[in-house]
């Protein structure tokens, strides 16, 4: 047993969430589809290429603090396309966190900036989305590590998901969706299973009926936030790596979680199986096993130990043989004036909602 680790990987992130934190609420939701509308969606319209930036600057920097030296991260910004991956790279460049981005193409606001109707799923490609799709091309076309993202299912037309997988046929990389979050996408099965394949990563799959190509990306804490169910992971025939759906990227803690969620459905399980879904992550980001986290605990390694020790803290962090944490004080750039320009852009953000 050792105090040391390969560095961790969030394996579906939001990193323009960092500023979300203490949000004026939109009204009291009463399912999962209300909070899109009155929370993410909201949000994620207000957003400039400034906020990205230092959302993403200081949610690396929380990431990288709590050991995670990769980021894949699921982005969207309706009115702030052209550039917003650009600007999310440049935000965890001045951390020094690894990235994997996308931009999350999605037919929900029609090309007269009206939000499609509830029940309804979108007939053709918006303006909206061929930007969006252009973007994922321009930054794959660059050689920067990147997925094709798509929002979901339910909120896209068959001619953008055929698109998208195209594209991502193109740049040999997958696609990064939701899928099956909430009961709004319940058939995204139906609609995927013929376009899939096993370089996708699919978030959350709670509602996914029949087994699909891919890896599939737990986010416990998001799916018992947002009420929309147990995914039961521990049953899928997919590979499973863990996610935080945007809320922080402290790792250890998110399998911690995971653990508890998985045994209170399944009093067999053990920690190993949550353990195994923290390392799978490695087989799709390798770079974190250049990387080394030293925590504040000597059992680290044991998943029997660190499942039930929530005191552990990381001291130092070295990517790629290059120190970013040294005796818990990020040292890779000036945390004070992220801090500070991301509290200047938060009040901004507000101020549009």
């Amino acid at each position: 047993m050792t105090s040391q680790t390969h560095g961790l990987v969030c394996a579906h992130h939001h990193l323009y969430s960092s500023l979300a934190r203490g949000m004026p609420a939109g009204g009291v939701a009463a399912d999962f589809l209300a909070i899109l509308k009155t929370v993410w969606w909201r949000l994620d319209i207000a957003l400039d290429l400034d906020i990205i930036y230092w959302s993403a600057a200081l949610g690396a920097a929380e990431a990288v603090m709590s050991g995670t030296t990769a980021i894949i991260d699921h982005h969207e910004s309706p009115t702030a396309i052209e550039g917003s991956l650009d600007a999310i790279a440049a935000g965890c460049a001045l951390v020094g966190v690894r990235t994997n981005l996308c931009y999350g193409v999605t037919d929900r606001w029609g090309n007269d900036q009206s939000l499609m109707p509830v029940g309804t799923t979108p007939q053709s490609m918006t303006d909206g989305a061929r930007r969006g799709l252009q973007e994922c091309d321009r930054y794959l076309s660059t050689g920067a590590t990147g997925m094709v993202g798509v929002h979901a299912a339910f909120t896209c037309s068959d001619e953008t998901l055929e698109a998208a997988a195209d594209l991502a046929l193109r740049h040999n990389t997958g696609v990064h969706i939701h899928v099956a979050e909430g009961d709004a996408d319940a058939n995204a099965s139906m609609r995927l299973q013929s376009l899939a394949s096993e370089s996708w990563l699919l978030a959350h799959c709670v509602y996914l009926d029949q087994d699909m190509p891919g890896t599939i990306v737990h986010n416990a804490r998001s799916n018992m936030n947002n009420a929309v169910g147990y995914a039961y992971p521990a049953k899928k025939n997919n590979r499973i790596v863990l996610g935080t759906d945007g809320i922080g990227a402290d790792m250890q803690e998110e399998a911690r979680l995971a653990y508890a969620r998985l045994r209170e459905s399944d009093i067999s399980q053990t920690p190993d199986t949550v353990w195994q879904w923290l390392q799978n992550a490695e087989q799709i980001f390798p770079e974190v096993c250049k990387d080394t986290v030293t925590w504040n605990y000597g059992d680290i390694d044991s998943p029997w130990h660190s499942a039930f020790t929530t005191t552990s803290a990381v001291s130092d962090v070295a990517i790629g043989g290059v120190p970013i944490v040294v005796d818990s004080q990020l040292v890779s750039c000036d945390l004070g004036e992220i801090r500070a320009k991301a509290a200047e852009a938060t009040q901004r953000l507000f101020g549009r909602l």
